[in-house]
């Protein structure tokens, strides 16, 4: 009996930890609204107290949550990281939106402001706004691409970089947030440390990412923001045509640089920049492997654009090598409309926003890494179809890899593929046509931004079911899936 009271008590002790976390996390975010002012005020567009208002609105329930349960202290287990995750994500995408709808810019109902928070923090991309992201405020275009920049390394990562208080949870916080399969490596001894030199690398990139955007002819402005959109593999624009808007082949050459190195792994970015060594990357296996499918997709997108005559040669490699990338990374810019691309290339690029992006990166879809051990198990199994008795380990750079991580790939795999096909049924079931609802699908799930069809430019024509459907693709792409979905099993909740 007194077990059984010690028990409960621990559990109620533990939930009342978590509801102040995620009142710290909230308060920290709230904070988050003032840049746009500052925005706001420099460009004197008055749209300051919708911001304002949100900050406050944002501040005083993060207080409320985090009031009662300010004084207890315990530690918290992986199941905690989970759910603090999961409540901040949606949680904050919720208040994220606030902004948004006080303004009425573009965004005329809760279900569209939702909407466009979720798809910033996921760094998805795609938007409900049909036209006039040009003459949208200063302040609103600046906060869209702000959250992609929150989303892009993780929020929750920076609060453990940040907020010390938050003690043993950090490292429950940072598994639960960091992508990938393989999540126990770390940079530095400490977590918080580690969470703070994958910040600082980020940030550095995306300032050095600004400086070569505005020496290259874009404004200050639009440098920033499309900084901020590049290194987080988001894809939000200052512009109705995105990165199209320049017409500049520097301005593409430089994105298709830093939408590559935004969805190739942060830790090797840091031991590069440590060592003062590019081989660094050469010797990753997943970074390798990464760049040789790149190398092999643009070959076969750029041919068909040639020999159907839809672009010249150097056209062709100009807007096929650029929208591949774009559709790879995750990050969603545009130069062209490929839904009306000939052949199957539409198609391959979609399948690319799949599989492209690196464990640890920005970028959103399965994960290298995780492809590579996919295709590794499979290679595996067809050898013990011919030596049944023999031994046979997998291995990747030259280490070898746990049973346990392998078949959680394939599990994961298979629970891709699924959610995947049902969500396109229930897309169907909203009134789209099957292409259009698979690449709705495929580009939220796997947080990449543009589909094809009506959709490739924007999501406005998606009934107000579709896209709850589609935040809730965003969420579980951004969770990787099993960190949402396991709040939703019993197991979970028992003590």
């Amino acid at each position: 009996m007194y077990s059984d009271f010690n028990k409960r008590s621990n559990s109620v002790r533990r939930f009342v930890s978590v509801q102040r976390i995620v009142g710290l996390l909230l308060m920290l975010f709230s904070l988050t609204m003032l840049p746009p002012v500052v925005v706001d005020l420099i460009y004197a567009e008055h749209n300051y107290g919708a911001f304002l208002g949100a900050m406050w609105i944002t501040l005083f329930t993060g207080t409320a949550i985090w009031w009662p349960a300010r004084k207890v202290r315990t530690e918290l287990k992986v199941r905690d990281g989970f759910l603090i995750t999961v409540l901040f994500w949606t949680v904050l995408s919720t208040f994220g939106a606030i902004p948004l709808f006080f303004t009425e810019s573009g965004w005329h109902s809760l279900t569209d402001a939702v909407f466009e928070s979720v798809s910033g923090l996921t760094t998805t991309g795609s938007t409900v706004v049909a036209h006039g992201i040009d003459t949208l405020p200063h302040s609103i275009n600046y906060y869209r691409v702000q959250l992609h920049w929150l989303g892009g390394m993780g929020i929750i990562v920076l609060a453990v970089a940040v907020l010390p208080m938050l003690g043993v949870g950090g490292m429950q916080l940072y598994m639960a947030e960091t992508p990938g399969p393989m999540k126990n490596a770390k940079l530095t001894p400490r977590i918080t440390e580690t969470a703070r030199v994958l910040w600082f690398v980020y940030a550095a990139l995306t300032a050095l990412c600004g400086v070569v955007y505005w020496a290259l002819g874009m404004s200050p402005f639009d440098a920033l923001c499309h900084a901020f959109s590049t290194l987080s593999s988001g894809g939000f624009s200052t512009h109705d045509a995105s990165i199209g808007y320049y017409d500049s082949v520097g301005i593409e050459m430089a994105c298709i640089v830093f939408m590559l190195i935004g969805a190739s792994n942060f830790t090797l970015h840091y031991l590069a920049w440590q060592r003062r060594s590019l081989l660094v990357h050469i010797r990753d296996g997943e970074f390798r492997v990464y760049i040789t499918l790149f190398a092999i997709f643009a070959v076969f997108v750029c041919v068909p654009l040639v020999v159907y005559g839809t672009y010249s040669v150097p056209q062709a490699i100009r807007h096929g090598v650029f929208q591949l990338v774009a559709f790879g990374t995750d990050a969603g810019f545009a130069t062209t409309d490929p839904s009306v691309w000939p052949s199957y290339t539409p198609l391959l690029c979609v399948l690319a926003s799949f599989m492209f992006g690196c464990s640890g990166s920005t970028a959103g879809g399965v994960k290298m890494i995780r492809l590579i051990l996919f295709v590794k198990q499979a290679l595996r199994e067809l050898q013990r179809l011919v030596h049944p008795s023999a031994q046979l380990l997998i291995k990747f750079d030259g280490k070898t890899v746990s049973n346990d991580i392998v078949y959680a790939v394939g599990g994961f795999f298979s629970v891709y593929v699924g959610l995947t096909i049902v969500l396109t049924f229930a897309m169907v079931g909203t009134g789209l046509d099957t292409v259009t609802a698979f690449s709705a699908v495929a580009s939220s799930i796997n947080n990449a931004g543009p589909g094809l069809g009506e959709v490739y430019a924007n999501m406005a024509s998606v009934s107000t079911t579709g896209k709850w459907i589609l935040i809730f693709a965003m969420l579980l792409g951004r969770l990787e899936i099993f960190t949402l979905l396991v709040v939703f099993t019993p197991s979970f909740w028992r003590r």
